[in-house]
């Protein structure tokens, strides 16, 4: 069994900033030779998170307004009071969203769907450069 784990960076804006995060995975899968197996993607941090969707903007739109009425931005979270932060809501969709997520590898590539992006989520209240850890891991 092989296993590579290698990280890359994104700057994001923040204020749920969705990025598409497709190729830069892909191309860690295609590097490391896996034929079949298991990619897992992960954030670092407790302010983002990863998910799939289609990647457009009408999605992006209607994910965006979802995550604003589960854990909108404008209320008294105990964590702001506690840490005099501003950013309460982002931890609470983390964690609903989830920092990792593993998709199939089949002959040397992720298995997706024809509209299924793999998208980093950052749900901070300012701009960031985020690192993204990736595991491959198979034969």
């Amino acid at each position: 069994m092989a296993v590579l784990q290698t990280t890359f960076r994104i700057s994001t804006s923040g204020h749920c900033d969705v990025v598409d995060v497709t190729l830069q995975v892909s191309r860690i899968v295609a590097g490391s030779r896996i034929r079949q197996g298991i990619v897992n993607v992960a954030c670092v941090g407790s302010t983002l998170g990863i998910t799939t969707l289609e990647f457009e903007p009408g999605c992006v739109a209607d994910l965006q307004r979802a995550l604003e009425r589960i854990a909108p931005a404008n209320r008294d979270y105990a964590h702001n009071a506690r840490w005099g932060d501003d950013n309460g809501y982002s931890h609470l969709r983390s964690a609903l969203v989830g920092t990792a997520r593993s998709f199939p590898v089949s002959d040397g590539q992720i298995v997706c769907g024809t509209w299924q992006q793999i998208v980093l989520c950052d749900f901070d209240s300012r701009a960031r450069e985020r690192q993204v850890l990736v595991t491959v891991v198979g034969e």
